[in-house]
């Protein structure tokens, strides 16, 4: 039986590789890896630029259907007015907010040397610190004081840094918002022909979905603010409406956010009664418990179609892997990478039921 190939001649698909193009890969592979980890800061700050363009697209598409008369804005004055409307929103924030809190901080700075030692005489009174001693605990306060004010002077560099890469991550989401199309289509010319217009389905219905994200964490925000307004109002809290919308915005950034805002919020009650510091303690560990458990899975549930234990798991390998900064963007990329794993690993035909599961626990 004839193949139609000569003694000695091995068929086209049967030729060896060139080891030196196998190994040239390999280096270039190695080299590329090794590139990327010296620039994953800046590969980092793309990335997360990117995805909150991805994020607010929905939003500047809204405000370019907009009609006033015959005039419609474009996608740049889409972007304007949004940053516009977010400047004016900080504007009337600080506008209401902070005169308040700089005429109590002047009184508390007249009142102090009268109010001091009222205070080391209310947490004297306390049963867990009666065992204290409050002359040490004094100069290690100061001691401390005297470390946290070199510590900031000394960290006024990485601030000045913290402060310019956030500038940088939103002139690029601005750009990436303008010229991402263009981006996104040089880049899917790299991928062949006959898979492009597939990929380009999967990421169109990633980009749905992502965008829906920032209407789930809307949301969130918006029940923790009012419900944090209600329950400090109720307190006697100073600046409720202040610290409520403060709690709302920070909500954005899991878990530290939740730190700070709390922290800020005790200190406020702590001014006036320990009562209120307690009240304020319980309304946030069943709110937490609520949001944890409840809300943030039903909510993510419903706008990106995310099992609540992949939100988890994405919020806890975020953190890990990128502090606040992953944690921000770890639901959107959680619902990229699902998308991308349904389209491309998922097998539809291979269906697991209860019944199946149980009769292998048997």
């Amino acid at each position: 039986m004839s193949f139609g190939f000569a003694a000695g001649v091995n068929p086209p698909a049967m030729k060896s590789r060139d080891p030196r193009g196998v190994v040239l890969f390999a280096f270039a592979v190695a080299l590329a890896i090794y590139f990327a980890w010296l620039l994953r800061d800046v590969l980092v700050l793309i990335y997360v630029s990117a995805l909150f363009a991805v994020v607010l697209l929905p939003v500047v598409r809204c405000i370019t259907r907009l009609r006033i008369g015959r005039w419609q804005p474009g996608r740049a004055m889409a972007v304007l007015l949004l940053l516009l409307s977010v400047l004016i929103a900080i504007m009337l924030f600080a506008f209401f907010a902070i005169p308040p809190v700089v005429r109590d901080l002047r009184e508390f700075g007249k009142e102090l040397p009268k109010r001091g030692p009222e205070l080391l005489q209310r947490l004297e009174s306390l049963p867990l610190l009666q065992h204290v001693d409050f002359d040490s605990l004094n100069e290690k306060l100061q001691d401390f004081a005297t470390n946290f004010a070199s510590w900031l002077i000394h960290s006024a560099s990485g601030w000045a840094s913290a402060v310019f890469r956030i500038i940088t991550g939103a002139v690029l989401t601005i750009y990436f918002i303008l010229e991402g199309e263009n981006a996104y289509s040089w880049l899917l010319s790299f991928v062949p022909t006959e898979r492009r217009q597939r990929l380009n389905l999967t990421l169109g219905r990633a980009e749905v979905r992502m965008g829906r994200w920032l209407l789930g964490q809307g949301s969130l925000m918006l029940i923790l603010g009012i419900s944090s307004t209600i329950v400090f109002a109720l307190l006697h809290i100073r600046y409720a409406y202040a610290l409520g919308v403060v709690m709302g915005l920070f909500n954005i950034v899991p878990i530290v956010g939740a730190i700070v805002s709390v922290s800020l919020v005790l200190l406020v009650a702590a001014i006036d009664s320990w009562g209120r510091v307690l009240g304020v303690i319980i309304f946030y560990a069943i709110y937490a418990q609520v949001e944890t458990s409840w809300l943030t899975p039903r909510i993510m549930q419903t706008q990106v179609n995310l099992a609540g234990l992949a939100v988890l798991i994405a919020l806890l390998l975020g953190s890990s892997l990128a502090g606040v900064v992953g944690a921000m963007v770890a639901v959107p990329t959680a619902v990229l990478v699902a998308v991308l794993l349904n389209e491309y690993a998922a097998q539809d035909d291979l269906v697991v039921t209860p019944a199946d599961i149980s009769s292998v626990n048997k």
